[in-house]
C-alpha cells in the first residue's frame, strides 16, 4: 500500500518521464537503486547518459524542489551515477545530473515542470 507521499513522488515520476519523452530523451530506467542510493530516471539526452532526481511538491511548505536538492543530495546522486557507470561498463560515458522540478497545485495539477540540467555544475 502506498502512502500519499510515495504516490506524489510517483506522479512527479510519471510526468517527467512523459516531458522528457517529449522532448526527445530516452528513458533507459526507472527507480535504479544501487548499495549507495537510488535516483529516479537514467535516460539518454542524444549521446549524454542523464541521470534524473525528480523532486515534485503541492504548496510551498517544504520549499521549492530545487532547494532540496542540497549540498548531500548532489553528493548522494554522483555516487549512484558512478556506480551505474562502473556497474554498466560505461565509464568513458558523457554524462550528467538533471533536477525535473514538479509543482502541483492543490488539486494536483501541474502548475511548473522544469527541467534544470546539470545540477552538479558550479
Amino acid at each position: 500500500m502506498r502512502t500519499a507521499r510515495q504516490g506524489l513522488g510517483r506522479r512527479g515520476e510519471d510526468l517527467a518521464a512523459s516531458y522528457l519523452v517529449a522532448r526527445g530523451y530516452r528513458i533507459l530506467e526507472r527507480n535504479y537503486r544501487c548499495s549507495v542510493g537510488e535516483v529516479d530516471l537514467v535516460a539518454m539526452d542524444a549521446d549524454c547518459l542523464v541521470f534524473v532526481e525528480v523532486r515534485t511538491r503541492r504548496g510551498d511548505d517544504w520549499g521549492t524542489p530545487e532547494e532540496s536538492v542540497d549540498g548531500p543530495k548532489q553528493k548522494k546522486l554522483a555516487q549512484v551515477a558512478a556506480h551505474y557507470l562502473d556497474t554498466h561498463n560505461a565509464a568513458d560515458s558523457n554524462w550528467r545530473i538533471d533536477l525535473v522540478a514538479v509543482d502541483l497545485d492543490i488539486r494536483g495539477r501541474v502548475r511548473r515542470l522544469e527541467v534544470v540540467r546539470d545540477v552538479m555544475a558550479p
